[in-house]
Protein backbone atom coordinates (compact mmCIF):
# COMPACT_ATOMS: atom_id res chain seq x y z
CA UNK A 1 0.00 0.00 0.00
CA UNK A 2 1.14 3.19 -1.17
CA UNK A 3 2.03 5.79 1.82
CA UNK A 4 3.50 8.74 -0.01
CA UNK A 5 2.22 11.44 -2.50
CA UNK A 6 3.54 13.50 -5.15
CA UNK A 7 3.64 17.93 -3.75
CA UNK A 8 3.75 19.64 -7.35
CA UNK A 9 4.89 23.47 -6.20
CA UNK A 10 4.85 25.31 -9.69
CA UNK A 11 3.06 25.28 -12.60
CA UNK A 12 5.41 23.80 -14.59
CA UNK A 13 5.57 20.53 -12.51
CA UNK A 14 1.77 20.67 -11.81
CA UNK A 15 1.23 20.02 -15.36
CA UNK A 16 3.44 17.73 -15.39
CA UNK A 17 2.20 15.58 -12.72
CA UNK A 18 -1.15 15.71 -14.39
CA UNK A 19 0.10 14.89 -17.87
CA UNK A 20 1.34 11.65 -16.12
CA UNK A 21 0.42 8.14 -17.37
CA UNK A 22 -2.32 6.22 -15.10
CA UNK A 23 0.48 3.72 -14.04
CA UNK A 24 2.32 5.78 -12.57
CA UNK A 25 -0.20 8.14 -11.00
CA UNK A 26 -1.33 4.63 -9.25
CA UNK A 27 2.43 4.29 -7.85
CA UNK A 28 3.01 7.90 -6.65
CA UNK A 29 -0.37 9.03 -6.27
CA UNK A 30 -1.45 12.80 -6.02
CA UNK A 31 -4.33 15.67 -5.06
CA UNK A 32 -4.86 17.76 -7.79
CA UNK A 33 -6.56 18.84 -10.65
CA UNK A 34 -7.21 17.38 -14.44
CA UNK A 35 -4.90 18.64 -16.82
CA UNK A 36 -7.78 20.37 -19.07
CA UNK A 37 -8.72 22.52 -15.45
CA UNK A 38 -4.82 23.21 -14.62
CA UNK A 39 -4.35 24.50 -18.55
CA UNK A 40 -7.11 26.95 -17.99
CA UNK A 41 -5.77 28.77 -14.83
CA UNK A 42 -2.22 28.64 -16.47
CA UNK A 43 -3.23 30.03 -19.55
CA UNK A 44 -4.52 33.97 -18.48
CA UNK A 45 -6.61 33.57 -22.07
CA UNK A 46 -8.30 31.25 -21.38
CA UNK A 47 -9.24 32.04 -18.02
CA UNK A 48 -10.65 35.23 -19.17
CA UNK A 49 -12.99 33.50 -21.15
CA UNK A 50 -14.10 30.84 -19.22
CA UNK A 51 -14.97 33.80 -16.48
CA UNK A 52 -17.19 35.08 -19.36
CA UNK A 53 -19.01 32.49 -20.10
CA UNK A 54 -19.47 32.25 -16.25
CA UNK A 55 -20.23 35.59 -16.04
CA UNK A 56 -18.07 35.86 -12.90
CA UNK A 57 -16.48 39.47 -12.05
CA UNK A 58 -13.11 40.03 -13.68
CA UNK A 59 -10.81 42.69 -15.32
CA UNK A 60 -12.17 43.59 -18.57
CA UNK A 61 -9.11 41.56 -20.74
CA UNK A 62 -8.56 41.26 -24.59
CA UNK A 63 -5.92 39.12 -26.43
CA UNK A 64 -3.01 40.87 -28.81
CA UNK A 65 -1.67 39.41 -31.50
CA UNK A 66 0.37 41.92 -32.79
CA UNK A 67 0.88 45.52 -32.33
CA UNK A 68 -1.50 46.40 -34.56
CA UNK A 69 -4.61 44.97 -32.28
CA UNK A 70 -3.76 48.16 -30.70
CA UNK A 71 -5.49 49.97 -33.10
CA UNK A 72 -8.60 48.98 -31.91
CA UNK A 73 -8.08 49.94 -28.34
CA UNK A 74 -9.21 53.98 -27.45
CA UNK A 75 -6.97 55.88 -25.53
CA UNK A 76 -8.87 56.23 -23.10
CA UNK A 77 -9.14 52.36 -22.27
CA UNK A 78 -5.14 52.17 -22.88
CA UNK A 79 -4.68 54.80 -20.07
CA UNK A 80 -6.42 52.43 -17.72
CA UNK A 81 -5.07 49.30 -18.64
CA UNK A 82 -1.06 47.30 -18.60
CA UNK A 83 0.14 44.61 -20.93
CA UNK A 84 -0.05 40.95 -19.05
CA UNK A 85 1.53 37.78 -20.10
CA UNK A 86 -0.97 34.71 -21.27
CA UNK A 87 1.75 32.83 -18.95
CA UNK A 88 2.95 34.38 -16.12
CA UNK A 89 5.60 32.04 -14.25
CA UNK A 90 8.07 31.95 -17.60
CA UNK A 91 7.50 36.16 -17.65
CA UNK A 92 8.52 36.98 -14.33
CA UNK A 93 11.31 34.88 -14.75
CA UNK A 94 12.82 36.77 -17.34
CA UNK A 95 11.61 40.42 -16.71
CA UNK A 96 10.90 39.63 -13.01
CA UNK A 97 8.25 41.40 -13.65
CA UNK A 98 4.05 40.27 -13.42
CA UNK A 99 2.92 42.84 -15.82
CA UNK A 100 3.98 46.26 -17.00
CA UNK A 101 2.00 49.56 -17.19
CA UNK A 102 2.81 51.78 -20.85
CA UNK A 103 3.27 55.25 -20.09
CA UNK A 104 1.50 56.31 -23.43
CA UNK A 105 0.50 54.34 -27.09
CA UNK A 106 4.12 54.64 -28.17
CA UNK A 107 5.32 53.18 -25.18
CA UNK A 108 2.62 50.40 -25.26
CA UNK A 109 3.43 49.81 -29.07
CA UNK A 110 7.25 49.61 -28.30
CA UNK A 111 6.86 46.88 -25.01
CA UNK A 112 4.19 45.18 -26.57
CA UNK A 113 6.60 44.75 -29.68
CA UNK A 114 9.56 43.32 -27.95
CA UNK A 115 7.38 41.00 -25.87
CA UNK A 116 5.64 39.10 -28.79
CA UNK A 117 9.54 38.84 -30.84
CA UNK A 118 10.31 37.02 -27.39
CA UNK A 119 7.52 34.47 -27.89
CA UNK A 120 5.18 36.00 -25.30
CA UNK A 121 1.09 35.95 -25.65
CA UNK A 122 -0.01 39.27 -24.56
CA UNK A 123 -2.60 40.58 -23.26
CA UNK A 124 -4.15 43.95 -22.83
CA UNK A 125 -6.26 44.23 -19.06
CA UNK A 126 -7.88 46.74 -17.09
CA UNK A 127 -6.58 48.18 -14.01
CA UNK A 128 -8.33 48.22 -11.15
CA UNK A 129 -7.67 50.91 -9.10
CA UNK A 130 -6.94 50.94 -5.26
CA UNK A 131 -3.98 50.41 -2.98
CA UNK A 132 -2.40 47.17 -1.80
CA UNK A 133 -4.91 46.82 0.86
CA UNK A 134 -7.94 45.97 -2.21
CA UNK A 135 -6.13 42.92 -2.54
CA UNK A 136 -7.49 39.56 -0.86
CA UNK A 137 -6.75 35.99 -1.17
CA UNK A 138 -8.88 32.70 -0.76
CA UNK A 139 -6.84 29.82 -0.06
CA UNK A 140 -8.04 26.58 0.10
CA UNK A 141 -8.33 22.78 -0.62
CA UNK A 142 -10.99 20.59 -2.62
CA UNK A 143 -11.27 17.05 -2.47
CA UNK A 144 -11.48 14.19 -4.97
CA UNK A 145 -15.52 14.38 -4.49
CA UNK A 146 -15.52 18.27 -5.78
CA UNK A 147 -16.22 19.30 -1.66
CA UNK A 148 -14.80 22.43 -0.67
CA UNK A 149 -12.97 21.16 2.63
CA UNK A 150 -10.90 24.68 3.85
CA UNK A 151 -11.18 28.02 3.11
CA UNK A 152 -8.60 30.52 4.52
CA UNK A 153 -8.90 34.42 3.66
CA UNK A 154 -6.26 37.01 4.05
CA UNK A 155 -5.61 40.71 3.54
CA UNK A 156 -2.79 42.10 1.19
CA UNK A 157 -1.19 45.28 3.63
CA UNK A 158 2.43 45.59 1.76
CA UNK A 159 3.50 44.49 -1.67
CA UNK A 160 6.73 45.13 -3.73
CA UNK A 161 6.84 46.15 -6.73
CA UNK A 162 4.33 48.71 -5.62
CA UNK A 163 1.71 47.86 -8.96
CA UNK A 164 2.10 43.87 -9.86
CA UNK A 165 4.42 42.91 -7.36
CA UNK A 166 4.26 40.17 -4.45
CA UNK A 167 2.65 40.42 -0.81
CA UNK A 168 5.27 40.94 1.56
CA UNK A 169 2.94 42.26 4.77
CA UNK A 170 -0.27 40.19 4.67
CA UNK A 171 -3.19 39.61 7.41
CA UNK A 172 -5.95 36.91 8.22
CA UNK A 173 -9.19 37.63 7.88
CA UNK A 174 -12.53 36.37 8.27
CA UNK A 175 -14.21 35.26 5.06
CA UNK A 176 -17.05 37.09 5.62
CA UNK A 177 -15.03 40.31 4.54
CA UNK A 178 -14.68 38.89 1.15
CA UNK A 179 -18.04 39.73 -0.65
CA UNK A 180 -19.13 37.15 -2.67
CA UNK A 181 -15.25 36.00 -3.76
CA UNK A 182 -16.33 32.52 -2.34
CA UNK A 183 -19.10 31.86 -4.25
CA UNK A 184 -17.32 32.93 -7.65
CA UNK A 185 -14.74 30.37 -6.81
CA UNK A 186 -17.15 27.48 -6.27
CA UNK A 187 -18.89 28.36 -9.01
CA UNK A 188 -15.28 28.70 -11.55
CA UNK A 189 -14.42 24.93 -9.15
CA UNK A 190 -17.63 23.30 -10.05
CA UNK A 191 -17.80 24.17 -13.91
CA UNK A 192 -13.87 22.90 -14.37
CA UNK A 193 -14.50 19.85 -12.17
CA UNK A 194 -11.32 21.61 -10.14
CA UNK A 195 -9.36 19.15 -7.37
CA UNK A 196 -6.52 20.50 -4.85
CA UNK A 197 -4.74 23.16 -3.54
CA UNK A 198 -5.71 26.90 -4.27
CA UNK A 199 -4.99 30.08 -4.00
CA UNK A 200 -7.06 32.57 -5.65
CA UNK A 201 -6.29 36.73 -5.80
CA UNK A 202 -9.12 38.66 -5.61
CA UNK A 203 -9.08 42.94 -6.26
CA UNK A 204 -11.66 44.91 -4.55
CA UNK A 205 -13.12 47.54 -7.20
CA UNK A 206 -13.74 50.76 -4.93
CA UNK A 207 -15.75 52.34 -7.44
CA UNK A 208 -18.60 49.66 -7.54
CA UNK A 209 -17.61 47.38 -4.36
CA UNK A 210 -17.12 44.40 -6.55
CA UNK A 211 -14.47 41.39 -5.68
CA UNK A 212 -12.89 40.57 -9.43
CA UNK A 213 -11.14 37.60 -9.61
CA UNK A 214 -7.42 38.19 -11.01
CA UNK A 215 -6.08 34.35 -10.99
CA UNK A 216 -6.17 31.56 -9.36
CA UNK A 217 -2.38 29.20 -8.53
CA UNK A 218 -3.36 25.44 -8.60
CA UNK A 219 -0.43 24.56 -6.24
CA UNK A 220 1.18 25.51 -2.84
CA UNK A 221 1.84 29.40 -2.34
CA UNK A 222 4.44 31.51 -0.92
CA UNK A 223 2.97 31.37 1.99
CA UNK A 224 1.19 28.48 2.46
CA UNK A 225 2.79 27.60 6.32
CA UNK A 226 1.02 31.28 7.16
CA UNK A 227 -2.58 29.36 6.40
CA UNK A 228 -1.22 25.98 8.25
CA UNK A 229 0.04 28.10 11.40
CA UNK A 230 -3.49 29.94 10.96
CA UNK A 231 -5.18 26.31 11.32
CA UNK A 232 -5.82 25.39 7.50
CA UNK A 233 -2.83 22.95 6.40
CA UNK A 234 -3.60 22.65 3.02
CA UNK A 235 -0.68 20.40 2.29
CA UNK A 236 -1.91 17.96 4.79
CA UNK A 237 -5.51 17.81 3.48
CA UNK A 238 -4.22 17.12 0.19
CA UNK A 239 -1.90 14.42 1.48
CA UNK A 240 -4.56 12.63 2.71
CA UNK A 241 -7.06 13.33 -0.36
CA UNK A 242 -4.25 11.67 -2.84
CA UNK A 243 -4.05 8.34 -0.54
CA UNK A 244 -7.73 8.25 -0.24
CA UNK A 245 -8.06 8.63 3.21
CA UNK A 246 -11.51 10.70 4.94
CA UNK A 247 -11.63 14.21 5.28
CA UNK A 248 -12.62 16.51 7.66
CA UNK A 249 -13.75 20.42 6.51
CA UNK A 250 -11.61 22.81 8.19
CA UNK A 251 -14.38 25.45 9.28
CA UNK A 252 -12.43 27.81 11.88
CA UNK A 253 -9.08 29.41 11.92
CA UNK A 254 -7.22 32.31 13.66
CA UNK A 255 -8.00 35.75 12.39
CA UNK A 256 -5.82 38.56 13.03
CA UNK A 257 -2.59 36.56 12.19
CA UNK A 258 -0.11 39.08 10.49
CA UNK A 259 2.54 37.43 7.84
CA UNK A 260 6.04 39.42 7.11
CA UNK A 261 8.54 38.40 4.25
CA UNK A 262 11.24 40.71 5.84
CA UNK A 263 13.48 41.03 2.78
CA UNK A 264 10.99 42.17 0.42
CA UNK A 265 8.86 44.31 2.75
CA UNK A 266 12.00 46.55 3.26
CA UNK A 267 11.61 47.54 0.00
CA UNK A 268 7.96 47.84 0.17
CA UNK A 269 8.31 50.18 3.83
CA UNK A 270 11.26 52.12 2.13
CA UNK A 271 8.63 53.25 -0.28
CA UNK A 272 6.02 53.81 2.04
CA UNK A 273 8.35 55.83 4.45
CA UNK A 274 9.30 58.07 0.72
CA UNK A 275 5.81 58.90 -0.04
CA UNK A 276 5.48 59.67 4.11
CA UNK A 277 2.86 57.17 4.24
CA UNK A 278 4.50 55.20 7.14
CA UNK A 279 6.75 56.11 10.03
CA UNK A 280 9.40 54.02 12.02
CA UNK A 281 7.27 53.32 14.97
CA UNK A 282 4.59 52.21 12.37
CA UNK A 283 7.03 50.00 10.43
CA UNK A 284 7.85 48.61 14.06
CA UNK A 285 4.28 47.51 15.19
CA UNK A 286 3.70 45.83 11.48
CA UNK A 287 6.79 43.23 12.27
CA UNK A 288 6.09 42.73 15.92
CA UNK A 289 4.31 39.16 16.28
CA UNK A 290 4.31 38.60 12.47
CA UNK A 291 5.39 35.32 11.51
CA UNK A 292 8.00 34.57 8.87
CA UNK A 293 8.00 32.33 6.03
CA UNK A 294 11.80 31.11 6.12
CA UNK A 295 13.35 31.93 9.97
CA UNK A 296 13.06 29.73 12.80
CA UNK A 297 14.79 30.37 16.21
CA UNK A 298 14.16 26.36 16.02
CA UNK A 299 15.70 25.92 12.75
CA UNK A 300 17.86 29.36 11.54
CA UNK A 301 19.67 27.23 9.14
CA UNK A 302 17.04 28.17 6.05
CA UNK A 303 17.09 31.44 6.80
CA UNK A 304 20.86 32.09 7.15
CA UNK A 305 20.74 30.42 3.97
CA UNK A 306 18.33 32.39 2.38
CA UNK A 307 20.57 35.69 3.44
CA UNK A 308 23.30 34.42 2.26
CA UNK A 309 22.15 33.92 -1.21
CA UNK A 310 20.36 37.60 -1.12
CA UNK A 311 23.74 38.81 -0.70
CA UNK A 312 25.57 36.83 -3.30
CA UNK A 313 22.82 38.06 -5.36
CA UNK A 314 23.50 41.48 -4.55
CA UNK A 315 27.08 41.15 -4.90
CA UNK A 316 26.86 39.49 -8.20
CA UNK A 317 24.94 42.56 -9.92
CA UNK A 318 27.34 44.91 -8.16
CA UNK A 319 29.93 43.00 -9.72
CA UNK A 320 27.96 43.34 -13.16
CA UNK A 321 27.04 46.96 -13.24
CA UNK A 322 31.30 47.38 -12.53
CA UNK A 323 32.36 45.23 -15.38
CA UNK A 324 29.90 47.15 -17.73
CA UNK A 325 31.05 50.78 -16.48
Amino acid sequence: MCNASLMPCSDLWVRTVAALPAEFRTRYPVSIAPLQALDLLVDKARFAGALDRLGLPHPATRTLKSVRDLDLVSDTVLESSFLKPVHSQQFFAQFSLKAFRPTDRSNAEDRLGRFIELGFQMMLQEYIPGPPTNHYFIDGFVDRFGVVRAVFARRRLRMSPPDFGNSTLMVSIPVSETGDAATTLRTLFADIGYRGIFSAEFKLDPRDGIFNLIEVNARPWWYVEFAARCGVNVCALAIRDALGEPIETISEYAIGRRCVFPYYDLQAVRVEITAGRLGLLGWARSWLGAYQPVFRWSDPLPAMGDVAARIGERLARVGKRRRQA
